[in-house]
């Protein structure tokens, strides 16, 4: 593989797969969840204190396998194929198609904000309750484009990241420095003076609608549960880093670039995160947070700081980080496939680098399946129930570096994780909590995407089973 991504092409990679759509959606729910602006930021910052700890611990693993599939390749070295497979096959099935469909669904709807017809045209087709609408083509519109700009080679899809990238976080900047320069009256004090006060409102009316007045106080385990539900929304805004681990064949000095990025990028989006969480709590009161029609806070924030020209920008910007984001997500993806297809774990046509010496093959793979759940309508549920799926492989991962410390001290550690061991075991008890606490109070989160990883494991067998056979 041709080395064509510089350290700052990295961090852009890292920045922009990890901002999507759910910095400008998320904070409703978690609203919803605790009550409090006081307890919103806590879960920001433990969601920021995880990710950059866990990003440190892979440093050390990308150091010592500098090699492309980032993620596919530690859990394989590490803890054997079976492991490897299984995390390639959530992967391919829903974590990272699933994120690149909700993605391209994220732009399609705010790009209905700009073009209302959209949203009014009838649906192509529909049949009961399944429907294939004109937001989801251009969703499917929007993966195939950047699917096949990506086919053109890893300068082209680098320039696409670096471009949007840069944009959206000028934007973010922007959006927070007039979130504190030209709102009219501050709720800063008001969402933070009930302290260590919680409450939840999860109640709505015979047509789904939250009810405003339902407010109610939390505390001991209840609280506890609140703010692993609350972080399943901050745990996804915060994912796909680990992408640029995924092109560590096409990164220059890996052993270096790739732990910087990882660090720098983490860091800079989080704190770009709890800023944009302040400038929400300075414009906007509780309910108006909570509550923010189809839980798009940052339109309503927009709209309270712009008037009535907030909601084209606020859709213009979520336009602009959904389209890098997506870019991002599937630059990354197909790099795995291609590495589990080398290893005989996937289709074998993945294998291959087109003239331009990118996975074309994989790319379309997983392009085509990614638009496939667009028209599935069903992505939605699969993605709030892979924050504790994506979690458990973090922490999997995370704990190998422990594991190997101590089955093979005497490897050769071009980076060593800071502050070992205290930086790995802080992410696995706060992983450990937050699946936990997911497990008893919120087991509609758990269950379901850890049965679509399990059912990797028949497949696993049988593509085992034939490879003995053949031989």
């Amino acid at each position: 593989m041709q080395k064509k991504l510089k350290l700052w092409d990295t961090i852009m990679l890292v920045m922009g797969s990890m901002i999507g759509s759910g910095i400008f959606i998320v904070s409703a729910d978690m609203m919803r969840n605790l009550g409090s602006g006081f307890w919103l930021i806590v879960v920001w910052i433990i969601t920021g204190v995880m990710t950059v700890a866990a990003a440190i611990s892979y440093g050390e693993l990308s150091a010592l396998f500098p090699k492309a599939g980032g993620q596919y390749t530690y859990l394989k070295e590490i803890f054997g194929k079976k492991m490897g497979f299984l995390y390639g096959w959530g992967l391919f099935t829903v974590i990272q198609t699933g994120t690149i469909a909700a993605v391209a669904m994220a732009f399609g709807k705010f790009t209905a904000y700009l073009v209302p017809s959209l949203n009014d045209a009838a649906p192509l087709f529909q049949s009961g309750e399944f429907k294939i609408t004109w937001i989801q083509i251009l969703a499917i519109a929007v993966i195939l484009l950047l699917t096949y700009i990506n086919t053109r080679g890893v300068q082209s899809g680098k320039l696409l990241q670096n471009v949007f990238t840069g944009s959206k976080i000028i934007a973010l900047l922007g959006l927070i420095a007039v979130g504190f320069i030209l709102v009219d009256f501050s709720h800063l004090a008001e969402n933070f003076s009930l302290g260590f006060d919680s409450f939840n409102n999860l109640k709505k009316d015979i047509s789904g609608n939250f009810l405003k007045e339902g407010w109610e106080p939390i505390n001991g385990m209840t609280l506890l549960g609140g703010i692993a539900a609350a972080m399943v929304g901050s745990v996804f805004s915060s994912v796909a880093w680990e992408s640029v681990t995924f092109v560590s064949g096409e990164v220059e000095n890996p052993k270096r670039n790739i732990v910087k990025s990882m660090i720098y990028g983490t860091s800079a989006v989080m704190i770009l995160y709890l800023a944009v969480n302040y400038v929400y709590l300075n414009a906007l009161d509780r309910d108006s947070i909570a509550f923010a029609a189809n839980d798009r806070v940052a339109v309503a924030a927009s709209q309270n700081i712009f008037g009535s020209a907030g909601t084209i920008i606020i859709a213009v910007l979520v336009m602009v980080s959904t389209f890098g984001c997506d870019n991002g997500l599937i630059l990354a993806g197909a790099r795995v496939f291609q590495t589990m297809a080398k290893d005989g774990m996937f289709f074998k046509s993945a294998e291959k680098n087109n003239k331009n010496e990118v996975p074309e093959n994989a790319l379309w793979m997983q392009g085509i399946w990614a638009s496939v759940l667009c028209l599935s309508g069903q992505y939605g549920n699969l993605l709030d129930m892979i924050s504790f799926v994506i979690v458990l492989f973090y922490m999997i991962t995370v704990f190998g570096v422990i594991y190997l410390r101590i089955k093979k001290p005497d490897l050769e550690r071009p980076y060593k994780t800071w502050l070992y061991p205290v930086t790995p075991i802080i992410y696995l008890l706060i992983g450990t909590g937050f699946c936990v606490l997911l497990l008893i109070y919120k087991q509609q989160y758990t269950w379901p995407g850890f049965l679509m990883v399990l059912l990797g494991l028949p497949v696993y067998y049988f593509i085992n089973r034939k490879k003995q056979t053949d031989q």
